[in-house]
């Protein structure tokens, strides 16, 4: 996990829309940068959908909320369409951004060590700079936890 007050590694991923978002490009506003294992489980959707029933309060705040996986555009795409996501969901199934946030680490699984995503969230403050970083959260709580973050 990458440690408060370091500036954010600025990258560029594809939405669920095939749209290029860049972390330059939310510059000025503060960013919820989440990393989750993967669309369509259950705490994952969850989490997605708290961030999805909070999202009109996070954009009063004037927050961006941006959700990243190694899931791929079509999968996103889907995860979207089924619980209607109102937030970008970024597909990195290259694990460039991932790993540069320091998110792919040793996980066990059903008693089996494996490499995943640990699920982490980041606020990255309007000139870039992680204010806040919390991993291994808890799925269904991390949205509200994190609108309370804001202020």
């Amino acid at each position: 996990m990458l440690s408060i007050g370091t500036i954010a590694p600025d990258f560029e991923l594809l939405d669920q829309n095939g749209e290029a978002r860049r972390l330059a490009d939310y510059r000025g506003r503060r960013v919820i940068l989440y990393f989750y294992p993967k669309d369509m489980t259950s705490g994952c959707t969850k989490q997605a959908c708290a961030f999805g029933a909070l999202y009109p309060q996070f954009r009063e705040k004037g927050a961006v909320v941006l959700g990243v996986s190694k899931d791929s555009v079509a999968s996103h795409k889907r995860f979207e369409e089924k619980y209607g996501l109102p937030f970008p969901l970024l597909s990195d199934p290259e694990l460039k951004v991932i790993q540069a946030y320091d998110v792919w680490k040793e996980k066990m699984n059903y008693g089996k060590l494996t490499m995943g995503v640990v699920r982490t969230t980041y606020l990255i403050g309007e000139n870039g700079i992680i204010v806040k970083a919390f991993d291994k959260v808890n799925a269904t709580d991390n949205p509200a936890q994190m609108l309370a973050e804001l202020g």
